[in-house]
Parts: structure tokens; C-alpha cells; sequence
């Protein structure tokens, strides 16, 4: 899986801007990347069924901060307070694929 070398807001203030080491550059809404959380909170553990609702997400949801978590994801703080989840390059990697225009 392509490896994340670079993650900033995008010039749509309503999306974020990941580059990987293929040089395949995405924009990610910040409202899907927030309800892809794979965070406890946001999908329960034993059935894998996403419990967050999109429509409980505030619009304007956006990341506070987004810190790396090894040689493999990021952890983004919420504008939201939450900040539980953790995402794989791997994941962001596919949202992004989904995203292509």
C-alpha cells in the first residue's frame, strides 16, 4: 500500500489534501473522513457496524490538529472534541480512490 508523504488542508476549505509516494495526490471531505472513523466510539467492536450517524456530524466539522502515529496513519483531533480515532495510510489511501475526480 502507497505510503502518505504529505497531509494538508486542501484549497476547498471543506477537504483535506493527502499526497502519497506514488505521487497520487486526493482531496478527502473532512465530513466523510470524519464518519469513517474507525474509532470504538464510532463503530462497535464486536459487529463492526458503524454506530456514527452522518447526520449527527456537524457541516462545518473540520480537523483541530493531525499527528502521526508511526510509519503507518495519523490520529486527527476534531473540531468536534473527538479525537479517539486513528487512520491508516492504507484507509485514506482508498477514501481518497473513491474521491478522484
Amino acid at each position: 500500500m502507497p505510503r502518505l508523504t504529505q497531509i494538508t488542508p486542501s484549497a476547498d476549505p471543506l477537504k483535506l489534501q493527502v499526497r502519497f509516494d506514488t505521487q497520487e495526490e486526493f482531496t478527502i471531505p473532512y465530513l466523510e473522513l470524519r464518519f469513517e472513523c474507525p474509532c470504538a466510539t464510532c463503530v462497535d467492536e464486536i459487529t463492526g457496524k458503524r454506530t456514527l450517524k452522518i447526520e449527527s456530524l456537524r457541516k462545518d466539522v473540520k480537523p483541530k490538529s493531525i499527528e502521526p502515529v508511526g510509519n503507518y496513519g495519523v490520529k486527527i483531533n476534531w473540531n468536534d472534541g473527538h479525537s479517539t480515532g486513528m487512520y491508516h495510510f492504507d484507509r485514506l489511501y482508498q477514501m481518497g480512490e473513491r474521491n478522484r475526480s
